[in-house]
């Protein structure tokens, strides 16, 4: 049996757009990659960030909370 011509172009015309699609994708899947390489660091710096607010919001809440025992049983007019 024959090669039909037509089918044969057909499965070339596909082969030719699948490696062009999977091209692109790799194009693409390498730029992500970069910009997240890119990203990693500022997220560590920002971690660091979260962990110093916390410590002085814990810092911060305990003074209240020391300011505020000192004021329970004082009275109200007392200077």
């Amino acid at each position: 049996m024959p090669e039909d011509p037509i089918a044969h172009s057909e499965l070339a015309a596909l082969t030719r757009r699948f490696r062009e699609v999977a091209e692109k994708h790799d194009r693409e899947f390498e730029i992500l990659k970069s910009n997240l390489t890119a990203v990693r660091p500022h997220i560590g710096n920002l971690n660091q960030k979260v962990e110093a607010l916390g410590k002085k919001i814990d810092r911060n809440q305990a003074q209240i909370t020391e300011l505020l025992t000192q004021l329970v049983g004082q009275r109200p007019d007392a200077s």
